[in-house]
């Protein structure tokens, strides 16, 4: 497996360079990470504990973004084996061995980013693995659970009922916030009514997928030789990941696949073989419901680089009409540089007894998981969709895929009533789930209990530096949020996790309909969200 600390990527940002604080001066006792952390997080919550849980809540600086860490520096080193949950090694040690905060940056390059305008080495680097680390196990005394009451006036019911009658929050609004560690409701507001819920859906996809293969599960494209006939059949495994580009990155790679084909060929006298390829492990309708749109390629098992017609690798941006055909001619040229030449291919349906010649495999399906949260991937959400209909044995069309994944859900024993799932991407506004829901499934993916779903919190964007909060946050709580956006018109939701002030994490949902500023729905969402770090659960 090529680089699969950085697949993720884009990539980890640099941040080891970036930021030198006064941290590592700091005397260390049992645990030198926790120290440094403590005393680096101390001014700021010093000058918000002076403000009180209501005077400027939300403006919880970026400087904050260790509050709440230092409880879980232990358990980073503590929590087990990262890269077979998904949680990765390079987050570790960025984390806890280094002289610095650390930060895993899933969706940037060197010094910039497709999903960003920022540069990575601004702002500050983000606090990575021990944020979603907090509350799921490992050394005692690391987490905390919220109390049984909650008091009446500066509570979360105080400081979120504010913010949520905010009326850039349109006509209907409903909230949830969850102690992660014991998965008690801590607050809730029309919680178990559904909303569309947009791209949040995806976290639901997530915890489907990875309940339903395991996230060491890989993804394969294959090319396979009919006897008799040399009809080579470039077989589609449905890895939305897969990529023509000459540098792959970590990703399954068709230049890869095709020059071990050849090479098999060659070997054995071949060196014209007629071309064609295989979408049948997907079934249905390629085109989603809302039409041809720029944030969904035609949804087939067969795809390189998400059918894109640029360089881009997150992002709308225009679609090949069938990328099954893109991806074979592109397949075709690169046996051609080989020696081998083909004819225009079409589409077939590989038999049971063609030979595989070659195979190439995505990455882990952690990793797969985290590239969809973090950039909100359209095209591995509903691939992964229909992926757990495969394993579960329904049909793999939008429908099947949204089935399975209630499905899966329900097998967990999330509460899924109310819930309808019309796709895997939240795309279509017909899909529906309740806040109740969304915090459920991030507690469950905390559960210390399924490693298995982890991926689900270290995929989220993180405020400020990742993925589509990479812009947001920037006088909020930026290292702190990790959370899923969700943007339709109309709607915008935002669910994730939140280190509060006294170290628990939290795990929040927060969806609206009929808004009809965007802008100020999603600054309102995110003063919520802030403030859940800002005022604790005292």
């Amino acid at each position: 497996m090529v680089r699969i600390t950085d697949a993720v990527r884009p990539r980890l940002a640099r941040a080891a360079g970036i930021v030198r604080p006064s941290l590592a001066r700091v005397a260390g006792a049992a645990a030198p990470q926790v120290a440094r952390l403590t005393r680096a997080a101390g001014p700021q919550l010093a000058r918000i504990t002076k403000a009180g849980p209501h005077a400027g809540s939300w403006r919880y600086t970026a400087g904050a973004a260790t509050a709440g860490l230092a409880l879980a520096a232990g358990v980073v080193t503590a929590a087990g084996p990262w890269d077979g949950t998904g949680q990765r090694t390079a987050e570790r040690d960025r984390a806890v061995a280094l002289d610095h905060t650390g930060g895993a940056d899933h969706g940037r390059k060197d010094d910039s980013s497709g999903t960003s305008t920022a540069a990575a080495g601004a702002p500050r680097p983000a606090p990575s693995a021990a944020s979603v680390l907090t509350g799921l196990g490992g050394a005692a005394g690391t987490v905390k659970s919220a109390p049984d009451a909650l008091p009446i006036t500066t509570g979360l019911k105080a400081v979120l009922d504010r913010l949520l009658a905010d009326p850039a929050l349109g006509a209907r609004h409903t909230a949830a916030v969850v102690d992660v560690a014991t998965g008690k409701r801590l607050y809730g507001s029309g919680a178990d009514t559904a909303l569309t819920p947009a791209s949040t859906t995806k976290i639901a996809t997530a915890v489907a997928a990875l309940s339903a293969m395991g996230p060491d599960h890989r993804l394969t494209t294959r090319a396979a030789l009919e006897p008799d006939t040399r009809e080579l059949v470039l077989v589609g495994g449905g890895d939305p990941t897969l990529t023509a580009r000459e540098d792959a990155q970590g990703w399954a790679s068709l230049r890869t696949l095709a020059a071990a084909t050849a090479k098999t060929l060659k070997a054995r006298g071949v060196t014209q073989v007629t071309l064609s390829y295989d979408t049948t492990l997907f079934a249905g309708a390629q085109i989603h419901p809302i039409g041809v749109n720029p944030n969904l390629a035609p949804v087939t098992a067969l795809s390189a680089d998400e059918g894109r017609t640029d360089d881009s690798t997150s992002g709308p941006v225009t679609r090949v009409s069938d990328p099954a055909a893109d991806a074979t001619r592109k397949f075709a040229a690169f046996l051609a540089a080989d020696g081998i030449t083909s004819s225009a291919p079409g589409p077939s349906k590989a038999t049971t007894r063609a030979e595989t010649l070659a195979t190439v495999s995505s990455p882990p399906l952690s990793t797969v998981i985290e590239r969809m949260l973090t950039n909100s991937d359209n095209d591995i959400a509903e691939a992964l969709a229909r992926q757990t209909a495969v394993a579960t044995g329904v049909r793999a069309d939008f429908a099947g895929g949204g089935k399975a994944v209630r499905a899966r859900l329900d097998k967990l024993g999330l509460p899924v009533t109310g819930a309808v799932f019309k796709d895997g991407s939240g795309l279509d506004r017909a899909d529906r789930l309740t806040a109740n829901l969304l915090t459920a499934l991030l507690a469950k993916a905390g559960d210390p209990g399924l490693p298995a779903l982890r991926p689900v919190l270290t995929g989220l964007p993180v405020a400020g530096f990742t993925g589509t909060l990479s812009t947001r946050y920037t006088d909020g709580a930026a290292g702190v949020v990790r959370a899923k956006t969700g943007t339709l018109t109309g709607v915008n939701t935002l669910a994730g996790t939140v280190v509060d002030q006294d170290g628990r994490l939290l795990a929040f949902a927060l969806l609206t309909s009929d808004t009809t500023d965007p802008t100020a729905a999603q600054t309102a969402l995110d003063k919520a969200a802030t403030a859940l770090a800002g005022c604790g659960c005292r």
